[in-house]
């Protein structure tokens, strides 16, 4: 069984590994957009709140997510599930490791990141990034420690959700890009999205004669 769970794992991920190679030039300009657009917002509301060295931090680790989601959407480590599910576990998991042993950095440090991995696992919210946000719980300033539990709030929670909503919108910019996955709820996404246009161009069409009185 294990064997098989193997093999089929492999020819999943060299599958996706071989889609993403057909993409065409397009594909990358979405690609570049929607990564820029998502760190870019993280970077500048981070750097309001946190040091330097922080930011430095937590923009590592949610840049690695945005190779994920913006230039591998199909991959199953991309999926929103992963994304928001993979990062909040972790910190929850670092945040616990730092209050409940001593500062001991050679034990806290593996600790979390190992605990981080396992949870992701039982979870099915395997997501690669996690781990350095589950570290950076342990290893991060005073100012990040302080934070306590808010550190999954904020920044943690927050960075998954600007860099989702950014994916769900340049990742749908063409017919080749679905993300996520999930056929239902992108196919609701795409036709909720002309709905709203119609609905906007009709707010402003009756908004239009109040203003000129």
């Amino acid at each position: 069984m294990v064997k098989k769970r193997i093999k089929r794992g492999l020819r999943i991920t060299r599958y996706v590994i071989y889609k993403e190679t057909l993409i065409d030039y397009r594909e990358h300009i979405w690609s570049f957009i929607g990564a820029f657009v998502g760190i870019s917002c993280i970077a500048f509301l981070q750097s309001q709140i946190f040091p330097y060295t922080d930011t430095v931090f937590l923009i590592g680790s949610f840049g690695a997510s945005s190779v994920l989601i913006y230039g591998a959407i199909q991959s199953p480590l991309a999926q929103p599930r992963n994304l928001i599910g993979g990062h909040v576990l972790s910190a929850i998991v670092g945040v616990s490791v730092y209050q409940l042993l001593p500062d001991i950095l050679w034990l806290t440090a593996p600790l979390a990141v190992s605990l981080s991995i396992v949870l992701m696992q039982v979870t099915k919210t395997l997501h690669p990034p996690g781990g350095a946000t589950g570290l950076i719980a342990v290893i991060g300033s005073e100012r990040i420690k302080q934070l306590g539990y808010w550190y999954v709030i904020s920044p943690v929670l927050t960075g998954c959700l600007i860099l989702l909503v950014v994916a769900l919108i340049f990742n749908n910019m063409t017919a080749n890009r679905t993300y996520p996955t999930n056929r239902k709820f992108t196919r609701f996404l795409k036709k909720s999205w002309p709905k709203l246009k119609r609905y906007k161009l009709k707010r402003q069409r009756y908004s239009l004669p109040s203003e000129s009185h």
